[in-house]
Order: structure tokens, then sequence, then C-alpha cells
């Protein structure tokens, strides 16, 4: 095989259709990197809800004795003794239960009291909150953060239950920003790709007609179809190796100036992912990362399309 003609056929092949691999070439940088990016977000809400799945947890407030709520669960005034027995009965059963812990009104309520936002309500000789009017509350731990409907709906109609406190609700916003950044990130990516694999095949079809006379030429000598294919599969790889390159590029971009420097030291809370997590994204398996999916998304087509346009 003599590769010289090879090389000659691919410069001149990215001469040719210059314009064509230019378009190529943008358009899979911008969607492998939504691709990238939303594998980045997905990553970044599975470690958010895995950070946070021991601090969304299910507060059970239960009745005091002059119980503001005025729910019928109160009527009989505190929650007693077999109450309790009961609410924690309906908590060992639910299979949504990981884990719970009683809190006392004592405990709770000096607790509550280093929050110094809430020091105007405990200050002075007549306090606006006691330690009466705070309920004894038990804290639940769920075995899956999003899973909590079926232990809420088996609690909050027991007797001696003020009241339920989902405290996922807090963050729900968060979550929300992150899964509709996710997915818009799949969808823009994914209508992207597809023009992507258009383009290839466009660019594909143009250059084996133009090469026409040529590759009739070199099929009456016996040359062998990957000998002809050879010019066509390397403008693909050039155009996709280009591509992630860039692509990488900036998935390094938005890491380092969007998240490390940004959001990390602005929310610290919450685990941020980084450069383990950007490796992953490119050269990931499940799903295929950014260095396998460039040049699966050029040479795939390339090489189902070149059989077909070099059979002169």
């Amino acid at each position: 095989m003599q590769l010289r003609y090879v090389f000659t056929e691919l410069r001149s092949g990215l001469r040719r259709n210059a314009s064509m691999h230019v378009a190529v070439v943008l358009t899979l940088f911008v969607s492998l990197t939504l691709a990238g990016c939303g594998m980045l977000l997905q990553r970044q809400a599975d470690k958010t809800a895995e950070a946070l799945g021991n601090e969304l947890q299910i507060l059970v407030n239960l009745c005091v004795v002059d119980d503001p709520s005025k729910k019928p669960n109160c009527g009989g005034g505190a929650v007693t003794g077999p109450q309790k027995r009961e609410v924690e009965r309906a908590l060992k059963a639910s299979d949504e239960v990981e884990a719970f812990e009683f809190q006392s009104q004592a405990e709770g309520y000096a607790e509550a009291q280093e929050i110094p936002q809430y020091e105007p309500y405990f200050d002075g000789p007549d306090p606006i909150i006691t330690q009466e009017d705070w309920p004894a509350q038990y804290w639940v731990t769920l075995e899956d953060p999003k899973e909590a409907e079926g232990v809420i709906s088996a609690v909050e109609g027991l007797d001696g239950v003020a009241g339920i406190k989902d405290q996922r609700d807090d963050l729900e916003p968060v979550f929300g920003i992150i899964d509709a950044l996710k997915y818009g990130s799949w969808i823009g990516s994914g209508l992207l790709l597809l023009a992507s694999l258009l383009l290839v095949a466009n660019t594909i079809r143009l250059a084996a007609m133009a090469r026409r006379r040529e590759i009739g030429i070199m099929r009456l000598v016996g040359a062998s179809t990957l000998y002809i294919a050879l010019p066509f599969l390397l403008e693909s790889l050039v155009a996709a190796a280009i591509g992630v390159g860039l692509a990488a590029g900036a998935l390094a971009a938005f890491v380092k100036f969007a998240i490390l420097d940004g959001l990390e030291g602005a929310i610290e809370f919450v685990p941020w992912i980084g450069w383990d997590d950007y490796v992953e994204a490119l050269i990931g398996t499940v799903p295929p990362g950014v260095v396998i999916l460039g040049p699966a998304l050029t040479l795939i087509p390339t090489l189902l399309l070149t059989r077909k346009y070099i059979k002169v």
C-alpha cells in the first residue's frame, strides 16, 4: 500500500472540502461539549444527592400542651407515650426509612437557641417561645432522598403528630436547576450530534463524487476497498480529533472557571465535581466519553457510506 498516495489524497480532500470539514468540526465541537456538560451535570447531581442524602430528612413534629397547629391529631394536648410508640412503629414499618432519631423538647429548644437569627424569640424574662412551646421531634433519614410519600402518608394522620416538615423542599430548586441544565444539554447535544452525522454523510458523498473517476481507475487496476476508503477515513478522523480537542478544552475551562474557581468557593456545603469527573467525562465507557463518542460519530458513518459510494 502506497502511503504517500494516501496522505496526498488526504491533503487534497481536506483542501477540496475545507468548508464542509470546518462545519463538521464546529458541529462536533458544540455537540460534544454539550454532551460532556450533560455527563458532568449528571455527576454533580449524583454527588449532591449522595452528600446531602443524610441531611434531606423528614421532620415529624409532635403535639405540645397548647398546640398552635389546632389539628385534630392534637385534640388531647401533648403527645402521650402510646402515641409516640405508634409513630415509631409506623416509622419502623416503612421501607422508605433508613433510620430515625427522637429529639426531646429540651434538646430541640437548646439547639434552637444556638441559631443566631432565632435569639430574639428566646431572650428576655418573658420570651416569645418557651421550652414548653417547642415540640418534640423525630428526625427521619430516608433510604432514597427522592422517596418519602409513603412514610409521610403513614405518619401524618396519627394521633400526637402536629405536622411534618419535608426538608427536601428547601433544596428542590437546586436539584430542579441541575436537572434542567442536564436534560437541556442532552437534548441539545443529541440534535447537534444528529446534525454531525448528516454533515459527515454529505461530506463523504461529495468527496466520493469528486473522485469518482479516480476511484473507477483504481478499481480497474485492482485496488482494495480499504485502500480506496482509507483517505476518507483519515479525513473523518482528522475532523473528529480536532472536534474532540476543542471540546476537551471547553470542558476543562468549564470545570476550572465555572466550578473550581466559581461555585466551589461560593457554595461550600455542596461537594463539587473536579478533575477526576472531567477525565471520566472524556474517556468514560458508560456512557461513552467524548474521546470515544467523537471518532465514533465520524468513522462509523464513513465506513458505512464509503462501501456504497466507492462501488463504481
